[in-house]
């Protein structure tokens, strides 16, 4: 029975594009002077499904009205100038109420936004995308093929498992039959020069074959070990 791993988790952060959009929340807020400080609340508990976002907008919503009210109240002359201490008093305090919403709005925003923006869809921070996805299940299909040539090497063979030469329809993930394979198959998987190659291919003509992968690493430069063990296999003659 084949288990199945899970696939692993990539890191992701928002797109640029969604972080820029997502900053109407404090646009909105400070343009209108604390007035529509509400809005985004509601689109947060839209977005997020909290109904005591609700009670927030309310909260704040109310505040505007009060705002307004006070601005309603501030006595003005012909021109609109403020004039008495009644109309400088409800003045300063419309006018400290509007930059306290504006302060704590922001800020309950600032963690709303950043919450609204991990939902959102992402770029990846590896910058590598499918490309790392494709490699990690190649890998899981090389590590599937060679449990497969150890434990029943002849049905591995019959899959042609290590031979991209061939024709085949079983994907081993690139691994390639030191035993079997021609000089040039096993040079271009492992990454070998074309030297190197046919010195794997005369040591196993003149051994009769290899029992282990490791059995070639005394032709194979030591910078090329790791991609030899990862890329190569060993199956009957």
């Amino acid at each position: 029975m084949l288990i199945m791993s899970a696939s692993p988790s990539v890191a992701t952060r928002p797109s640029a594009v969604a972080r820029v959009v997502s900053l109407w929340y404090f646009v909105v807020t400070i343009a209108s002077f604390g007035l529509f400080a509400w809005v985004p609340f509601v689109h947060a508990a839209a977005r997020l499904g909290r109904k005591s976002l609700y009670v927030r907008a309310v909260f704040f919503a109310a505040i505007a009205v009060a705002i307004g009210v006070l601005v309603a109240l501030t006595p003005t002359d012909a021109n609109g100038k403020t004039v008495g201490a009644t109309g400088s008093l409800t003045s300063m305090i419309g006018a400290t109420l509007a930059i306290a919403v504006i302060v704590v709005a922001c800020v309950q925003q600032a963690k709303l936004r950043r919450e609204i923006l991990r939902q959102a869809p992402g770029e990846r921070l590896d910058g590598s995308g499918p490309a790392l996805e494709a490699a990690l299940a190649a890998r899981e299909r090389r590590a599937e093929a060679r449990k497969l040539a150890l434990g029943d090497p002849l049905i591995a063979r019959d899959l042609r498992v290590g031979r991209p030469d061939l024709q085949r329809n079983y994907d081993d993930g690139g691994l390639v039959d030191l035993n079997n394979a021609p000089a040039a198959v096993i040079g271009s998987v492992c990454g070998l020069d074309a030297a190197t190659a046919e010195a794997i291919v005369e040591i196993r003509t003149a051994v009769g074959g290899f029992t282990t992968v490791d059995d070639v690493l005394t032709a194979v430069p030591v910078a090329s070990w790791d991609r030899v063990r990862d890329r190569a296999v060993v199956l009957p003659g």
